[in-house]
């Protein structure tokens, strides 16, 4: 299979739509199974908080079809690690790699590849849970067009009647199930989940567990900050302690 922007479109780095056919054609090339056994990878990175050491030295290989879950007590540093891969942190020593390449040299094509769902879920709370999703999955490059935001709000256990609500009137829990709704839209390779099941009652932790294990089964990797055991099976799994 192959995506041919079309002859009559011009389309430049600049343009928004050159991160979309970027996103579409990595997507297949990674579906193909044509992809580098160590997709993505820590060397000897490290990191700190102020004037305080949160860990250093971390090696870490995450391949296609495997979860990473980190754990560690609090303030040992999953939700920094999690944004140096992001992106968002830099590290103090160390590199982090995306198919052999550092992301620092890579920038949006690296960024192109994945999906975070940070500790904050990051919606508007003057906006309903359709136009939170329709805003975030279209600046994501991810389908937000025809009924796909209503099914993923579904498919995390919201009914329609929530959908047009001001998100502000929504519990917890269902607030979080709008942020985790990107992931049933999502198609890029690579989650980056900060305490993905934080407010979560246990049928919302089923919904989210059936979705990362379906994620895992088609090649997608992720990387859990977590404190809870996640229900995937133990051949998925890798799991790494952050201590200082």
């Amino acid at each position: 299979m192959s995506v041919n922007v079309p002859s009559d479109v011009e389309i430049t780095p600049g343009d928004s739509r050159f991160l979309y056919y970027s996103t579409l054609r990595q997507f297949i090339y990674f579906r193909s199974g044509r992809i580098s056994p160590n997709m993505f990878q820590t060397v000897a990175l490290s990191g700190s908080r102020g004037e305080r050491q949160l860990f250093s030295d971390v090696s870490v290989t995450v391949k296609p079809g495997t979860l990473l879950a980190v754990v560690g007590e609090n303030g040992s540093g999953k939700t920094s690690f999690l944004r140096m891969l992001c992106g968002l942190l830099s590290p103090d020593r160390g590199t982090i790699l995306w198919e052999g390449k550092d992301i620092r040299q890579l920038k949006e094509l690296y960024s192109a590849q994945l999906t975070y769902v940070g500790h904050l879920n990051g919606i508007k709370d003057e906006l309903t849970p359709v136009e939170n999703l329709t805003v975030s999955a279209c600046l994501a490059g991810d389908e937000c067009a025809g009924g796909a935001v209503p099914k993923a709000l579904e498919a995390v256990g919201l009914a329609r009647p929530v959908h047009r609500l001001p998100t502000r009137v929504l519990s917890q829990g269902q607030k979080r199930r709008v942020a985790l709704a990107r992931l049933w839209l999502s198609t890029r390779p690579l989650w980056l989940l900060d305490e993905p099941f934080a407010s979560l009652d246990v049928t919302a932790t089923n919904y989210l567990t059936q979705r990362l294990h379906a994620h895992l089964s088609h090649g997608g990797m992720v990387v859990v900050a977590t404190h809870q055991d996640i229900a995937i099976p133990p051949d998925f799994v890798q799991q790494l302690r952050l201590t200082r």
